[in-house]
């Protein structure tokens, strides 16, 4: 097995709602650059303007074409009855159910294998541009999906969780934190425009 190639669909349920996590496909891609967009730093750094889009297009292009990467969608399923065979996707990031209910994207985040030599040749995970929209937060979804990105790592061969966040999310350090992660090194970062 190579990367991800071997992916299915999972889903959580929590407080009498259920949630889809599955393979982000480009008609989510509008969906989960608004989810991206949505915090104060998102709304400074992410555009929305059509040739924007055909970046956000071009970046979802490399990132589906490589095994190593894996980026997701979380759809919010509670109003319909739904399983691995029976979500049809179609433009604007609404999965269709076998019985014509519509579900939203409410959260996204992306993983990518890294394979490394330190810790004896290990492979890292990296967890990056994670967001909960506003309707699903308050729930231990942001937990749950973290519990399942940590198992799904485990299943690809990982044996380290790593992520980044900017230093004024004083929340979402907090929220790591809480998860068990250790702000063990400095992260630096270079702009290269």
């Amino acid at each position: 097995m190579t990367g991800f190639s071997g992916f299915d669909d999972s889903t959580i349920t929590l407080a009498d709602r259920r949630f889809l996590i599955r393979r982000a496909n480009s008609s989510d891609v509008r969906d989960l650059v608004s989810l991206l967009r949505d915090d104060a730093l998102g709304a400074g750094r992410e555009g929305a303007d059509a040739e924007e889009e055909a970046g956000y297009q071009h970046a979802f292009s490399l990132i589906e074409s490589d095994p190593n990467q894996l980026l997701v969608a979380i759809d919010d399923v509670s109003n319909g009855s739904v399983n691995n065979e029976s979500v049809n996707h179609h433009a604007g990031g609404q999965a269709q159910t076998s019985d014509t209910q519509s579900a939203a994207v409410v959260g996204t985040l992306q993983l990518t294998l890294i394979p490394s030599l330190p810790r004896r040749g290990s492979t890292r995970l990296q967890i990056e541009a994670v967001r909960i929209g506003p309707d699903a937060q308050g729930l231990g979804l942001g937990t749950a999906v973290f519990d399942w990105a940590h198992d799904c790592g485990r299943r690809f061969g990982a044996s380290l969780a790593q992520l980044t966040t900017d230093k004024s999310r004083m929340d979402a350090q907090r929220f790591y934190a809480r998860l068990g992660y250790e702000a063990s090194h400095e992260g630096l970062k270079l702009d290269l425009d």
